[in-house]
């Protein structure tokens, strides 16, 4: 079973991990990097996938912790 999907996203006054559909945010960083490491592991302990969003909101980069169903060869 997988968990929720972990967004990093920026808030007013720095950068917030936020799992997918949750209303609440889950944790709060002054820096996007302190967020995304804190993504990750949740994400490692969930199976689930890591989406950072860049300061426009859009997707910039995603990481997979998860069982893919494709993964790559070599």
């Amino acid at each position: 079973m997988t968990g929720k999907n972990q967004h990093v996203v920026q808030r007013e006054n720095g950068w917030a991990v936020k799992g997918a559909g949750n209303s609440r945010d889950t944790s709060h960083h002054s820096t996007q990097a302190e967020a995304a490491e804190a993504a990750r592991g949740i994400a490692r302990n969930q199976n689930s996938e890591v989406f950072i969003h860049g300061r426009n909101g859009r997707i910039r980069e995603r990481d997979s912790y998860g069982n893919d169903p494709f993964p790559p060869k070599g």
